[in-house]
């Protein structure tokens, strides 16, 4: 199946590029920092078709079109047609389609690609996470203070959901650096090929860490809640890392749900 979502992945990708730069219709999602541009929409559209042909027995769930086919199928995709939809608008070059099969609720397969720089990303459970073709592995850092993280703010980020800003806080000061690049499946990505060693992020939806989440795993990583349990996609709460870090960064993520944080 991995051959299928990489195919679906540069059929999207390629809108991607065609769209990178040129002047976009944007909408707003609800509020001034959700966005959605023609290029998502013409992007879902094609995997959707694509899918549909190849698999028409099968579930999508995508996140500008929503839900089609049985949800009851054993099979189901999960579509993010292009994750990092501001930077893309803004033309900040760091955004992906990502895309991830689902057998009955367990994620089997996942892929995460890069338009601009040609890098795919792609895992299949048990066998695996690679880019490119070559096999992948996460960092050996064990040291929070060496370690370079990744997070994310959720769209409501000016309500402060879950702490999200008390937990950038007692994070912070503790890491080598935090970057905030927009694109949660290129994040878990990096986590993957050992370029970040950990991220964390609140109120992700499931077609945004589907496949970045198992390629953390098949790279040799850990993903959890931010308590250690087992990840939900569909839960509130994403921490992935490379496993040497993790217990760490959930200790200051713990401190900054802790804590109390006043908004100017």
């Amino acid at each position: 199946m991995i051959e299928y979502l990489m195919e679906a992945a540069r059929l999207a990708g390629h809108i991607l590029r065609e769209g990178y730069g040129k002047t976009q219709s944007i909408e707003e999602k609800g509020r001034a920092t959700d966005l959605v541009t023609a290029t998502d929409k013409a992007s879902e559209a094609a995997v959707r078709a694509y899918l549909a042909k190849n698999f028409p027995d099968h579930a999508i769930l995508g996140e500008e079109e929503g839900h089609s086919g049985d949800k009851n199928a054993e099979w189901t995709w999960f579509v993010d047609p292009l994750d990092g939809t501001t930077s893309f608008a803004h033309g900040v070059p760091f955004f992906s389609p990502c895309i991830a099969l689902a057998k009955r609720g367990e994620i089997v397969a996942g892929v995460v690609y890069e338009p601009l720089r040609d890098e795919m990303f792609a895992a299949e459970s048990g066998s695996g996470a690679t880019l490119n073709g070559q096999k992948i592995v996460v960092t050996e850092t064990a040291d929070l203070g060496r370690a370079l993280l990744a997070t994310g703010f959720p769209y409501r980020i000016a309500e402060n959901p879950n702490k999200t800003l008390e937990m950038f806080c007692a994070v912070g000061p503790h890491a080598r650096g935090i970057r905030r690049m927009g694109s949660a499946g290129l994040d878990l990505a990096y986590i993957a090929c050992g370029r970040m060693d950990g991220y964390w992020e609140t109120l992700l939806q499931p077609w945004d860490c589907a496949a970045g989440c198992l390629l953390v795993r098949e790279a040799g990583g850990r993903t959890s809640d931010f308590k250690g349990g087992t990840h939900d996609i569909h839960g509130l709460e994403t921490l992935a890392t490379n496993g040497a870090i993790h217990e760490a960064l959930m200790e200051r993520i713990r401190i900054g749900q802790d804590a109390s944080f006043r908004l100017p």
